[in-house]
């Protein structure tokens, strides 16, 4: 884990994905076969992925989560089937890179919250990730990656 959190302007990213509320026991399964349909629909629309897979989660997950899994893309596509369009918001965004195990990520969430508190930044309700590291590529979970971006808001407006 890192604790290496910057806090820095994002660029909006026009994406693609399939977005559903789940279980945490199904989080596994709903990106595998979120990355799978987004990745054909973009195929059948002649396009590709332009950065790596992430993962964009729409308030505070418990048993249950609603997330959004797919790509960021180039351009605008067309919906089809469970994949729509969508996007990463531009704003001040708080990140970090998570080193290690999925397991572990609710610590460098914990960092990311204790270094908004303390330089008077507020973490909004959605926040995403973006996976640098392929699991099947790497099978070591130890040497994942992941890129953890929260958007923030700055109470003095800076």
């Amino acid at each position: 884990m890192s604790d290496d959190v910057r806090v820095v302007r994002h660029e909006a990213e026009l994406t693609a994905g399939v977005r559903r509320r789940v279980a945490m026991s199904e989080l596994t399964d709903f990106f595998a076969a979120a990355y799978t349909e987004t990745a054909r629909a973009l195929e059948e629309q002649g396009t590709a992925p332009i950065g790596p897979p992430f993962g964009k989660y729409y308030g505070v997950p418990d048993t249950t989560v609603d997330v959004e899994a797919g790509f960021p893309v180039a351009g605008t596509v067309r919906p089809q089937g469970n994949v729509h369009p969508g996007e990463l918001p531009a704003g001040l965004v708080a990140e970090v890179i998570h080193e290690g195990s999925y397991d572990t990520m609710h610590q460098t969430y914990a960092a990311v919250q204790r270094h908004c508190d303390a330089v008077g930044l507020t973490p909004g309700p959605v926040c995403w990730e973006q996976y640098l590291s392929d699991p099947e590529v790497e099978p070591d979970p130890a040497r994942w990656r992941t890129l953890i971006r929260w958007p923030v808001t700055d109470p003095l407006g800076g």
